[in-house]
């Protein structure tokens, strides 16, 4: 399969958040149930010395055991206020990082179209940074209401309607910054992230047409560049995306001067050391698997969904 080849200009920044916000949304249809059973699982045995019972043995088993007691509404929990999440955090981070690298090139004195690992890093870093900074509320309501269970409870429990309930609820309770608690858990686990997705996505895919082992247009290249893309990303944020479910998920406690801070951790270093104390060091890789198996194909999906995106997108406006 492949798709015709034109030489056009560049996309805008909202251009390119409409295409990475759209293409994401098809990929989270798809992850969110890995999503769910990731969220459980890295928060079974929280901070629990010695062990503890296990309600889930492994990714499998919880997403078994969540559709038998809760159905198909349990296993895709969170949907909703994931779509808004990704919209923000990928729109902003597919169509900012392109504009980003470049603007970074031409201040470095280097063309734009040039691929340079300095720029392609720090420019995945920063589109990460705002995308985790405008989508933080729908994470955070989307981790509270995947982590709920009224039947295997796992952590703290968060019991919400709606996400328009939680976001609604946690205003009214914590006030404004409630909604952006664990912020610099999700720049931390995004920019890490975002840092090695698009950079290794494009060298590997230029890699695969300039050394002739695929053509430019096929969609072959778009799979294998995001697989790779997939898997470096897994590996360089899962500590941090373990962090960032319990710091959202954690219990809060109101302090003389009116704040509310968390009960558990205060911020996600003092996460992983607690856990890293309490658990060990293997903790910070609970979830792997799900995480793995919800990151590689939304990563492939997400990515593959852009290209074809904007190729569409070129064909409607010519």
């Amino acid at each position: 399969m492949s798709f015709p080849v034109r030489q056009d200009r560049p996309l805008t920044a909202f251009e390119g958040f409409l295409c990475g916000g759209l293409a994401a949304c098809t990929a989270v249809t798809i992850t969110n149930p890995a999503e769910v059973a990731k969220t459980r699982l890295q928060l079974q045995g929280e901070l629990a010395k010695g062990g503890s019972v296990k309600v889930y043995n492994n990714t499998l088993d919880a997403l078994t055991k969540t559709f038998r007691h809760e159905g198909f509404k349990g296993v895709q929990r969170g949907l909703g206020p994931a779509y808004i999440y990704q919209i923000l955090l990928n729109g902003a981070r597919l169509g900012f990082y392109e504009p980003i690298r470049q603007g970074m090139n031409r201040l470095l004195g280097l063309l734009p179209d040039e691929q340079r690992p300095i720029t392609s890093l720090l420019a995945g870093a920063s589109s990460g940074v705002i995308g985790a900074s405008l989508g933080n509320p729908l994470f955070l309501v989307k981790a509270r209401i995947q982590a709920y269970s009224p039947a295997l409870p796992v952590g703290t429990q968060h019991c919400y309607s709606s996400a328009l309930h939680a976001i609604s609820t946690i205003h009214h309770v914590e006030g404004f910054q409630g909604l952006f608690r664990g912020i610099n858990a999700a720049i931390l686990r995004t920019s890490m992230g975002s840092s090695v997705q698009l950079p290794t996505y494009n060298w590997t895919k230029n890699q695969l047409v300039s050394r002739g082992i695929l053509p430019a247009d096929s969609i072959w290249t778009f799979l294998l560049s995001s697989t790779v893309s997939g898997s470096c990303v897994l590996a360089v944020m899962q500590p941090a995306d373990t962090a960032l479910t319990r710091m959202y998920n954690q219990p809060t406690r109101r302090l003389t001067n009116g704040k509310y801070v968390g009960v558990l951790y205060q911020n996600p270093i003092d996460c992983l050391w607690k856990t890293m104390k309490a658990e060990g060091p293997l903790a910070w890789y609970k979830g792997t698997t799900a995480h793995l198996i919800r990151v590689v194909p939304h990563t492939i999906v997400t990515l593959t969904a852009n290209d074809v995106a904007i190729r569409l997108y070129r064909q409607l406006i010519q």
